[in-house]
């Protein structure tokens, strides 16, 4: 899936997010990871602190953006075809935002855009119901691991943080999918003022767990905003589908045998 896809706050809905937070519950995860022979026991950290980027790393969208868009479009008349959405969306959230921040506040402005853009539909019921959608975890889902990983590397001493271009939804989102008590910090560009590749957005997140760049890692699914931004910095980036595909090879590459 495109990157500019993945990071859209606005996706299909009707996703059975209950059980989707049943099955990360902590006790549940805790078991798990016991009959496993999980955990930090025996393992010391390579690096103290770990920044995730959201949209498109922890957070995957349920359904792509196309199908909800023509989904919840019908009732208003779009009968633009997948392909035709995809393509719209595409263009206008890679265009240039003449704003400072892309996000601003809810980020409404933003993907108003974004949706008529993609659709020819300027319906304001339309695209409230969109936007209403995306400020659900039902909307989206943790990669595979994600939560055991977040878990264990908290269990290690590991500091965590969410380092996000994002509106102000973000963290109501995290709260859903029961995540958000795991990060020491939450830095929201909306909220900060700053945007990935920002390098003030990086260090507001590492002031705030106590850690130097040198001693933490960023994963993030975008080259410029994640990796060149934190590079900058002299923040190590791995990047989310190329240099990690999966939170337990994270785990792993964090985690270094050896005593505590």
């Amino acid at each position: 899936m495109p990157a500019a896809v993945v990071r859209c706050p606005l996706l299909l809905r009707r996703h059975p997010a209950a059980a989707l937070r049943r099955s990360f519950s902590s006790s549940g995860m805790r078991s798990v990871r016991r009959a496993a022979g999980g955990g930090s026991q025996g393992r010391s950290p390579a690096y103290r602190g770990l920044l995730l980027d959201a949209g498109g790393t922890l957070l995957q969208l349920a359904q792509p953006v196309a199908e909800t868009y023509a989904t919840l479009g019908r009732p208003y008349g779009v009968m633009k075809s997948k392909e035709y959405i995809m393509q719209g969306f595409k263009r206008a959230f890679s265009a240039p935002w003449p704003k400072t921040l892309r996000y601003q506040g809810d980020g409404r402005p933003f993907w108003r855009i974004v949706v008529a853009e993609a659709t020819d539909c300027t319906n304001s019921d339309y695209f409230e119901e969109v936007y209403q959608y995306y400020a659900h975890g039902d909307a989206w889902r943790l990669p595979d691991g994600a939560y055991r990983t977040l878990r264990d590397l908290k269990d290690a001493g590991v500091k965590l943080a969410v380092v996000s271009n994002f509106d102000t939804r973000l963290r109501k989102l995290l709260k859903d999918l029961n995540v958000s008590n795991m990060f020491d910090a939450i830095v929201v560009s909306s909220e900060v003022g700053y945007e990935k590749p920002a390098p003030e957005i990086f260090k507001i997140a590492l002031e705030q767990i106590g850690v130097e760049a040198s001693n933490a890692v960023h994963v993030g699914d975008d080259e410029t905003a994640d990796k060149a931004g934190a590079n900058a910095i002299g923040l190590e980036c791995w990047l989310w589908g190329e240099d990690v595909k999966e939170f337990s090879e994270i785990q792993r590459r964090i985690v270094a045998k050896g005593s505590r």
